[in-house]
């Protein structure tokens, strides 16, 4: 097929190649012309703006946005909403809000466009591996674009499906990253207690006997093991930890379903406290130890 392809990131310029691989004809865009000329030198055709993109693909069009959630991607659509024709496709692969994709799937609509919202996951060993694809959107429209998530996905019939209507792909991912943030919070908090041990214990070792039957075994914990052996202390990392923002959304989402999320909730609050030089709160329950205990406190700058 033919498809454009807008955002070349570490994940939008991946899966440009996996396509360019799998004998697509990709047309793509990026503010940076560097990682636009970096696919053309693999196979792809650059173009010089979305407006090209009428003109350049044949209809029905297939544009895939990968380009960051929030007001990129809104940009990004409103434009493409306005130059796309009646009966063309247009995939948002980011990691959108689905009441965000539920809204754009409705405005594209109002054009005749037609709107996918494709969770994926894969990250940066997607080229390899292939993505994990939650599909929302119209039955018949998903089918049309077969071609393309069965050359993204790990296998033609495995790894991606659709899940639902519009929204439901986003809502599938946010949730998957949810289910992310409490695994590896459980490592972690792991991994701690085992390296602050009396045992002199060797984490990689570890990762790799429980890959090997333990119900614990995921490709997380492969991660994990590969951190370890390159450095097993992890003394080149800060421990700071960002987050996309679907932790939130699903916590959010949990509210308001009376979903009881305390590992979600517990996961994303460690996140918010990596980022955190110093503490207030934890001065506060320092100072209030102090006052109804006694308790030592240390001073700053000590």
């Amino acid at each position: 097929m033919q498809l454009g392809m807008i955002g070349l990131g570490k994940m939008g310029a991946n899966m440009t190649r996996r396509l360019l691989l799998g004998d697509h004809q990709i047309f793509v865009f990026d503010l940076d012309q560097t990682a636009v000329e970096a696919a053309a030198n693999a196979g792809a055709t650059a173009l010089e703006s979305v407006e090209d993109i009428p003109t350049l693909l044949s209809a029905p069009r297939a544009v895939w946005i990968m380009v960051p959630a929030g007001n990129p991607t809104e940009e990004t659509v409103q434009k493409l909403v306005e130059i796309l024709e009646p009966g063309d496709f247009l995939i948002d692969g980011g990691n959108s809000n689905f009441k965000d994709s539920m809204r754009r799937a409705a405005l594209a609509g109002k054009r005749g466009v037609r709107f996918v919202d494709v969770g994926v996951s894969g990250g940066v060993w997607g080229l390899e591996n292939g993505y994990s694809m939650m599909i929302g959107g119209d039955e018949q429209a998903i089918s049309e674009l077969t071609p393309i998530f069965q050359t993204l996905a790990p296998d033609s019939d495995q790894g991606w499906a659709r899940v639902g209507k519009n929204g439901a792909g986003h809502y599938a991912k946010m949730v998957h990253n949810g289910i992310e943030y409490g695994l590896m919070q459980a490592y972690a908090e792991g991994f701690e207690i085992l390296q602050g041990s009396q045992f002199d214990l060797d984490l990689k070792q570890l990762c790799d006997i429980w890959n090997h039957g333990s119900v614990v075994r995921s490709w997380l914990l492969e991660l994990a093991g590969n951190a370890f052996s390159a450095d097993p202390d992890l003394k080149d990392l800060e421990g700071f930890v960002s987050d996309s923002g679907e932790g939130r959304w699903t916590l959010e989402e949990s509210v308001a379903l009376d979903v009881p999320a305390p590992v979600l909730y517990a996961a994303l609050m460690t996140r918010f406290r990596s980022r955190q030089e110093s503490s207030f709160q934890a001065k506060v329950l320092a100072a209030l130890r102090n006052q109804f205990g006694g308790h030592a406190v240390k001073k700053a700058g000590s």
